[in-house]
């Protein structure tokens, strides 16, 4: 009885090491993607109405948790620079390059964004974000002999640049946990792009062209 039962035992532990060995590791950032639809309208037929003509636009990116943290954008002449990581910018997110992509040209600033797909980073200062849409490619796995892509910000140069816009910075009554950039107003012409973390929130106003 004693034998079946330390084989029982050492089964067991050998079954729950052998999960643990073939579990595949969760990231400590998920992906993330925000998508709205510009320009269309709503037809009605025979049986539903359904939304017709609409023009995509979407973001992919990284999802940082909190995990307890405070204060991450941090203040003064440091603020940002925990985020940037020693990079030039923000890669507004974690992991793999921000994209933004838009199926419809769009106006920020009074400055055109043509359709198409773009890298997006984010100039921090504690009063006034910079929104950065760039033709940099984006590196799906990091590596440092690539010099024609990008892994997040890092290696970042502005000549690629195609637009930059300003983002309003204001604190939230509630702490984000998870960083999250949404699509807010949103009209059948245009809307805001916000971008969500911690306090704080930043909005840039778009429209269609």
């Amino acid at each position: 009885m004693v034998k079946k039962l330390l084989a029982c035992g050492v089964a067991a532990v050998m079954g729950v090491a052998l999960v643990a060995q073939t579990t595949p590791s969760r990231p400590l950032s998920g992906r993330g993607q925000a998508s709205t639809q510009v320009g269309g309208e709503w037809v009605k037929g025979e049986r539903s109405t359904t939304y017709q003509n609409g023009k995509w636009i979407d973001v992919t990116y990284g999802r940082p948790v909190l995990r307890q943290r405070s204060d991450v954008f941090g203040a003064g002449p440091d603020y940002g620079k925990t985020l940037y990581a020693g990079s030039p910018l923000w890669r507004a997110g974690a992991n793999v390059t921000t994209r933004f992509r838009t199926e419809v040209a769009l106006s920020f600033d009074g400055k055109r964004l043509p359709a198409g797909e773009y890298s997006m980073f984010i100039q921090l200062a504690e009063k006034e974000w910079t929104l950065v849409f760039s033709n940099w490619a984006a590196q799906q796995k990091f590596d440092r002999n690539d010099t024609t892509a990008l892994w997040g910000a890092y290696n970042y140069t502005p000549e690629k640049d195609v637009l930059r816009a300003t983002m309003k910075v204001e604190s939230l009554p509630f702490a984000v946990d998870e960083f999250t950039i949404s699509f807010i107003d949103v009209t059948r012409t245009g809307g805001r792009l916000a971008v969500m973390w911690e306090k704080t929130i930043a909005t840039t106003a778009f429209t269609t062209q």
